[in-house]
């Protein structure tokens, strides 16, 4: 499979002078379309950030991020919007799931946003696959942590994006259903052929993933 996803000298400082913070600093990687990649390190080893500048939710200090041979920087922001809409999927660990509508109108919300037409048999394949069948008209507050997280992950896949970044999905989960939802995510990229990096620091969950990408003091010591 071809690289879907290359980061080039891609740095997030902060600051200037003595106090200039060096959150991501040169980092350079490549990851395969249809890898499973996680991302690990310690706390304040800029992981996120890395992350939100690989997904196109903060613009770096310097370099480039490619997805499929685009620089998601160079467009403007409405363009890049547009991008992210279309091509990639993100869950995150707070869920961020609107309260006030059922779990299908969640789902699909994406679609709405981008006034695409909903793809009816695909969402009842995802609704399948997450388990959240006996779900669709609850809203959010009656769900588990660990439901709420399935439906973060369909309205993530719904779009059909190349890429899906999930940033410490599992945070706010027991370690039982954090191996469930993490088991769930990675199944469901691989059924409908997207590529997933996710942020953790359990290292349990980092075993599961092709490949390890280790972060320390903002910079890659390991590929």
């Amino acid at each position: 499979m071809g690289v879907i996803l290359q980061a080039e000298a891609l740095c997030k400082f902060y600051g200037t002078g003595t106090q200039q913070v060096k959150a991501v600093n040169c980092v350079d990687l490549e990851i395969m379309q249809g890898e499973f990649v996680a991302i690990v390190g310690k706390s304040g080893s800029g992981k996120s950030t890395l992350l939100h500048m690989l997904g196109g939710l903060d613009r770096p200090t310097s370099g480039h991020v490619r997805i499929r041979g685009v620089d998601i920087y160079r467009p403007g922001e409405d363009a890049r919007t547009v991008f992210r809409r279309r091509k990639i999927g993100f869950v995150f660990q707070a869920y961020n799931l609107v309260s006030s509508i059922n779990v299908w109108e969640n789902i699909v919300l994406p679609l709405g946003l981008d006034g695409k037409k909903i793809d009816e048999p695909y969402v009842e394949e995802l609704i399948d696959t997450l388990g959240l069948r006996e779900r669709l008209y609850h809203l959010p507050c009656a769900l588990s942590g660990g439901q709420q997280q399935r439906v973060a992950i369909a309205r993530a896949l719904v779009t059909r994006p190349d890429i899906v970044f999930a940033d410490e999905p599992t945070g706010n989960l027991d370690s039982r259903t954090s191996d469930e939802v993490v088991t769930l995510l990675k199944a469901s990229a691989q059924k409908f052929g997207q590529t997933l990096v996710i942020i953790t620091h359990d290292e349990d969950i980092a075993q599961m993933a092709d490949r390890t990408i280790l972060l320390e003091d903002g910079e890659v010591v390991r590929l």
